[in-house]
């Protein structure tokens, strides 16, 4: 069970990472290389511009709902209601004034601003990322042979990775690799 969090899995990342430099080193020359670091650059660049757009719309979007609550406030605040209901019977039972009570509170103007902004966060990144991810796309496969050998060292690492990880999947039971003891 401890493996299904990830801050208590184990060092795997870091084997994965060296075994990755080791295929960039060995299998890719210093333009490929430089390629691959313009494309990472630009996934990172799109996501961060993206989340901060989406931070701004999440902000804009708050505060278009917040004034469109207010002004649905003050009009219902200044229409006549009514104050007092009669019964068939002829008895007249008075209505509770509930206008306080439908006032925007400052907690509510937080937690829109808030979760809009939360939204904004995850929409803008996501967007983001799949921009930066087709940008990044389209670097990699502007030159047909640096494509050509990028794939092939990927294909080497993903062989290479699942390897190490059959290896260690034999070395220790399924109940252990499944349950962490």
């Amino acid at each position: 069970m401890d493996s299904s969090l990830a801050a208590f899995r184990d060092g795997r990342s870091g084997q994965l990472r060296k075994l990755a430099e080791e295929h960039l080193q060995h299998d890719l020359n210093q333009s490929d290389r430089d390629i691959i670091k313009r494309a990472g650059s630009k996934v990172s660049t799109h996501a961060k511009v993206g989340t901060l757009l989406g931070v701004g719309f999440g902000i804009y979007c708050a505060f278009r709902l917040r004034s469109m609550r207010l002004s649905y406030f003050n009009a219902f605040r200044a229409m006549e209601k009514p104050v007092e209901v009669r019964f068939a019977d002829g008895r007249t039972e008075p209505i509770p004034d509930i206008t306080d009570k439908l006032a925007p509170s400052k907690w509510s103007d937080a937690a829109t601003y808030f979760f809009f902004s939360l939204g904004g966060l995850f929409f803008g990144g996501e967007v983001g990322f799949l921009s930066g991810t087709a940008s990044a796309s389209r670097t990699i496969t502007k030159d047909p042979e640096a494509k050509g050998r990028i794939e092939k060292a990927f294909k080497n690492y993903r062989i290479d990775a699942l390897k190490q990880e059959i290896q260690q999947l034999e070395g220790k039971s399924t109940f252990e690799h499944l349950f962490g003891q």
